[in-house]
């Protein structure tokens, strides 16, 4: 098995400290507008008990975001509801006074105006934001970076976007998005990370993803798993996750396990610089994990992981790739989850770390053992379903070991 590299996290766990925009009431507010939708469905926890014996585990339970809206992914869930923030706050209202009907109403369409919301997306955030413009009846512009795949490019197409994949890496597309949307009337940039003077946005996407961990919250009848298993991008979705089990469960939480792609492991070499500081990683960002290859973290959540997560994981592709196997083929009589490459990496490191040499001593470090019961979250289905063929069909990205 190649090597894991990790980092325990050093800071000092804190309850309550830079929570305010991941809180529940706010998380509440969100699933009340997502609920509204007519495609709106509550996604499955998938119980794994016979993996879950498989490797050590008292429990496993997935989160199968693949249901999501029809879209194959969770990333909707955030680019719809800050959307509706802006809107909202455009007519001067309140979100809550806002509902599905309300929103693709020819009614608000006319307060609110024509605008085009750019943004720069690796597929998933893209498609929830051309589909959400798309049924307010505004335009979206989408840049999409080097080395994304042709069928990730037709399924934002299908939602009525006009969108190109640049010959840029994905934070130079977020530049772009950024310089583009400055030279349109109401142009609006819907981007999950944050700088300064850009916080209101990406703070609301987070608040929209914590639909599903209020979901999960209710799924798991409110008792608190012993870990979480998260991936990290920016560090937007893995931050809402944090945010929202600090706030559900305070000192009772969940210990939260950030697992990155190798190539951009931003949040992972941010929690080794010795103050704690945003790292940002450059390059072309090349890696089977497209969700995932991110280089500059998002500070509103990097803030909240510094202080609260328990450990971050830098993951080959091979670690992803395992994920997708595993799920694709379940032990016993478990039920077979279809996880992208992005959403497979969690599941990935809990397997990777069973077949590792040194299993022990990692177990003994995440303290993973036969009481802990495991929250892992597959953010996205077979949404490149040549590549999931590839890695899961052809073995594509083997482990060695």
């Amino acid at each position: 098995m190649q090597e894991i590299r990790w980092k325990v996290n050093t800071m000092k766990p804190s309850a309550d400290e830079n929570l305010g925009i991941m809180s529940v009431a706010e998380g509440r507010k969100a699933r009340a507008f997502h609920e509204s939708f007519p495609q709106y469905e509550v996604t499955p926890l998938t119980h794994l008990p016979h993996m879950a014996e498989n490797l050590g585990l008292k429990d496993l339970y997935i989160k199968d975001e693949s249901y999501r809206f029809g879209l194959n992914a969770f990333k909707v869930l955030g680019g719809s509801y800050s959307m509706a923030k802006f809107v909202a706050q455009r007519l001067g209202i309140d979100v809550s006074e806002l509902n599905y009907d309300k929103f693709v109403s020819p009614e608000l369409r006319e307060q609110f105006g024509q605008a085009t919301f750019f943004t720069a997306t690796d597929g998933n955030h893209g498609r929830g934001v051309a589909w959400a413009a798309a049924r307010l009846g505004q335009k979206a512009i989408i840049f999409m970076p080097k080395g994304t795949t042709q069928t990730r490019l037709e399924n934002i197409q299908k939602e009525g976007a006009q969108v190109t994949i640049e010959d840029l890496n994905y934070d130079d597309c977020v530049r772009k998005a950024v310089a583009e949307a400055a030279k349109v009337p109401n142009g609006v940039v819907v981007q999950d990370t944050a700088w300064d003077g850009y916080e209101d946005i990406p703070s609301w996407i987070m608040q929209g993803y914590g639909t599903l961990m209020l979901e999960a919250i209710d799924q798991l009848h409110q008792v608190a798993p012993t870990h979480v298993f998260v991936q990290a991008g920016v560090g937007s979705f893995a931050g809402m996750v944090q945010g929202m089990v600090t706030a559900a469960w305070g000192e009772n939480r969940p210990k939260v396990i950030v697992a990155e792609a190798l190539i951009a492991d931003c949040l992972y070499r941010s929690a080794r610089s010795k103050e704690g500081d945003a790292i940002a990683v450059g390059g072309d960002l090349q890696t089977v994990m497209a969700g995932l290859a991110c280089g500059e973290p998002n500070p509103l959540g990097w803030e909240v992981l510094r202080n609260c997560a328990t450990q971050f994981v830098s993951c080959q592709d091979a670690v992803a790739a395992l994920g997708m196997r595993v799920l694709g083929n379940p032990a016993g009589q478990d039920p077979r989850v279809i996880s992208g490459e992005s959403g497979a990496v969690g599941l990935g490191l809990l397997a990777a770390i069973h077949f590792h040499p040194q299993r022990e001593a990692l177990m003994h470090k995440l303290k993973l053992d036969s009481d802990s019961v495991v929250l892992v979250i597959s953010t996205e289905g077979d949404t490149d379903v040549k590549h999931y063929r590839e890695v899961v069909w052809e073995g594509k990205h083997p482990v060695a070991l």
